[in-house]
């Protein structure tokens, strides 16, 4: 079940779309929204939280603040997905307007160490990478990892480098990619959960693009949360990396297919 505004009746273009997955999100969601506005001041942009299955107050938080929305130059935009967080970045992309999208979790992990290093990035070398990725992994990142975090990361990484050969170090971080590119290879992505974005690095490593890593330090706040992906779903991504493979040729044409319209 899905649910939102028809994409006839949002702007045709904005500068930047921030999609944000919402599940039992109440106590971080209008804080993360808030955040956002004032980041984007004086920018063309829209928010797009899209709830997924959450049970506590979301729902009524995410309803409230689109009722008494009062930001003209940013739109907000409330949406419902099926529970996963791969369910809601894909509804908020299919969904999205902007020259560039965001993907990034409800509580802000990196603060806007992402967008400000994709903008000095940009200003650095004159152009915009058409993937880009806030990075754990990136050697700059500044990143404390509790002793199992850390080797369930090194072990998944190993593990999708010898299954998919994609050479991402980090394809869990925050995705900031262009926007024609995202929403042309968007339908094929069918993850539910936390995968979804390692399917999309797959899509476009498979189609020659090398996203860029960027260094992000991880907000306080967030050190001190324990991590939301449990040991249950380490080894459903792994078994979902076969499956990953098995769709390698789709993955390919889509991605391939998005390559062309950003160049048309």
């Amino acid at each position: 079940m899905v649910s939102g505004p028809a994409p006839s009746s949002r702007p045709e273009a904005v500068e930047l779309s921030v999609v944000i997955p919402a599940h039992n999100s109440a106590r971080v969601i209008e804080a993360t929204v808030d955040a956002f506005v004032e980041y984007l001041s004086g920018r063309t942009a829209e928010i797009i939280v899209v709830e997924n299955g959450s049970t506590d107050s979301t729902a009524d938080i995410c309803a409230r603040l689109e009722a008494g929305w009062t930001h003209p130059a940013v739109a907000l935009h409330v949406l419902t997905s099926d529970k996963g967080m791969g369910n809601a970045l894909r509804l908020g992309v299919e969904q999205s307007r902007g020259d560039r999208v965001l993907l990034t979790a409800d509580d802000l992990p990196f603060g806007f160490d992402d967008l400000d290093a994709a903008a000095q990035l940009a200003s650095e070398t004159g152009s915009t990478p058409l993937v880009a990725i806030g990075s754990k992994a990136h050697p700059e990142s500044a990143v404390e990892r509790g002793l199992l975090r850390g080797v369930m990361t090194f072990g998944f990484t190993s593990l999708r480098r010898i299954v998919l050969g994609t050479r991402t170090r980090d394809p869990q971080g925050t995705f900031i990619v262009d926007g024609t590119l995202l929403r042309a290879v968007a339908p094929q992505l069918i993850e539910p959960g936390f995968l979804f974005t390692t399917e999309l690095d797959y899509a476009v490593e498979l189609a020659g693009v090398r996203p860029v890593e960027l260094p992000v330090r991880l907000s306080e706040s967030h050190r001190s949360e324990p991590s939301r992906v449990a040991f249950a779903d380490v080894v459903k991504m792994a078994r979902g990396l076969l499956s990953l493979r098995g769709r390698r040729h789709e993955l390919l044409a889509a991605a391939r297919a998005g390559r062309q319209a950003v160049d048309a």
